[in-house]
């Protein structure tokens, strides 16, 4: 994957914390810095490591997958970017949590970043320069959601599900990309 494409997954990436993030500032009456730098800190910090998990993982059978790698990257991207979707469109009500604490951040920031383990995966198949992918897939996170603390906590709802849209479309939108230049030989 060049640089951009790393960059549009890193922003794909971020859009389940984000979107949990705006409900976070929801949460709290009045929101102060520490607020952004714990949720970015927790979601920025999962978003990197669980690729690199999945990188590690993968790159330890990579020889073996070959012929379909590309099919692997497809399926994962598509399946996880049908999966933001769904929960975009969902009707369910989340619950408001005001709490900050590791109790409550530890299980958004491994639930928000589940995806970003698949996508570990596709990066090995790809053969994408793991420290950069994790570095930018870490570094936007953080900035995503330290905003949408702010975001969530000034305009409420309005953004949340738009950006678990243009989420999930991105992510599918690149394993066709993935696919499509295997299958015609332009990668």
């Amino acid at each position: 994957m060049g640089l951009l494409d790393l960059f549009v997954t890193a922003v794909a990436l971020s859009m389940d914390a984000f979107a949990v993030s705006v409900s976070k500032g929801l949460s709290v009456k009045r929101v102060r810095l520490k607020h952004g730098l714990i949720t970015g800190a927790y979601f920025g910090g999962f978003q990197a490591l669980m690729p690199l998990i999945g990188f590690f993982l993968a790159s330890s059978f990579a020889e073996y997958i070959k012929r379909f790698d590309h099919w692997i990257a497809f399926g994962l991207l598509v399946l996880i970017g049908a999966n933001m979707l769904r929960e975009a469109l969902s009707r369910e009500k989340e619950e408001m949590n005001d709490s900050f604490s590791f109790k409550t951040m530890l299980p958004l920031a491994i639930a928000t970043s589940i995806d970003a383990l698949a996508t570990g995966v596709s990066f090995a198949v790809t053969d994408t320069n793991i420290w950069l992918a994790i570095s930018l897939v870490g570094a936007t996170t953080f900035a995503f959601s330290a905003a949408g603390v702010k975001i969530g906590n000034a305009f409420g709802l309005k953004y949340k599900s738009k950006a678990e849209v243009i989420g999930g479309l991105i992510l599918i939108l690149m394993g066709l990309k993935i696919l499509v230049e295997h299958l015609t030989g332009a990668a």
